[in-house]
């Protein structure tokens, strides 16, 4: 059943994946940009596997990989998490979200590369400023998305609790989070990209570390192999992610279904 589900979900990114990279060929020919600095699939592959120092080039793209992937799973957590609490809050506490959500749209009114500076004033240039920043960026869209899906419950299952003495807890538990499975992983799939974007600009603004900082200085060295090489792991990765949530997805949902019946 495993199998089924990886390869009912990733089958449909493969073409997906061919569209994006011969759409990025094509762009540059079109748009007749030197290959010195737009840089062509085949010059992205040969400067990580086949040239005479690949090793290397891939071995310093791997690394800030890896502090990019970091930094994007501690912001993606975070919101997450803060994301479900506050949205149970919401439908357990009216008077919260009355309170709470202007609060909310004014902050995600205001570009988070203002916010980031007094974010890193604030918290600082290590991971607990990365999770805010990454956690800024999850929580807002996943907040929405949870919260109506909370909302979403079963009115009828929700009496049928309550007859028979649940409080809203209960209903919570037993009803409406199952009810939202689908909203909460809705929320993770658009989060995964969305957290790395979050990555990039903490780690451009505020650390200094990972592929966001790395991709200005190759871009101040004219270095725009090793660019055009982070960009297109820092995609990879962000497909791949968003395959793994719709895995999941799909098993949980079905896990879920099965238990109904």
């Amino acid at each position: 059943m495993i199998g089924r589900t990886v390869l009912r979900v990733v089958g449909p990114l493969l073409p997906s994946v061919l569209i994006v990279v011969a759409g990025w060929w094509l762009f540059l020919e079109a748009f007749a940009i030197s290959p010195l600095v737009g840089k062509r699939p085949p010059q992205v592959w040969a400067y990580l596997f086949t040239a005479a120092d690949s090793g290397a080039h891939r071995e310093a793209v791997l690394a800030t990989l890896g502090v990019t992937v970091r930094d994007a799973a501690v912001g993606f957590t975070t919101g997450m998490i803060a994301a479900m609490a506050v949205a149970m809050m919401f439908v357990l506490f009216s008077a919260v979200e009355q309170t709470f959500m202007p609060v909310a749209m004014l902050l995600r009114s205001v570009p988070l590369v203002v916010m980031t500076p007094l974010i890193t004033l604030v918290f600082g240039r290590e991971l607990l400023g990365v999770a805010v920043i990454g956690g800024i960026v999850v929580f807002f869209p996943a907040l929405v998305n949870i919260a109506f899906g909370l909302r979403s419950a079963s009115p009828q299952a929700t009496d049928l609790i309550m007859a028979y003495g649940g409080g809203r807890l209960t209903v919570l538990r037993k009803v409406a989070v199952p009810t939202a499975m689908p909203a909460v992983f809705a929320s993770a799939r658009i989060s995964v990209p969305s957290s790395i974007i979050g990555a990039l600009i903490a780690e451009w603004l505020a650390t200094g570390e990972g592929v966001g900082a790395e991709i200005l200085r190759a871009i101040g060295g004219f270095r725009y192999d090793e660019v055009w090489a982070d960009i297109v792991a820092v995609t990879t990765v962000s497909i791949l992610a968003y395959a793994v949530v719709g895995v999941v997805e799909a098993l949980v949902l079905t896990r879920f279904a099965d238990t109904r019946e």
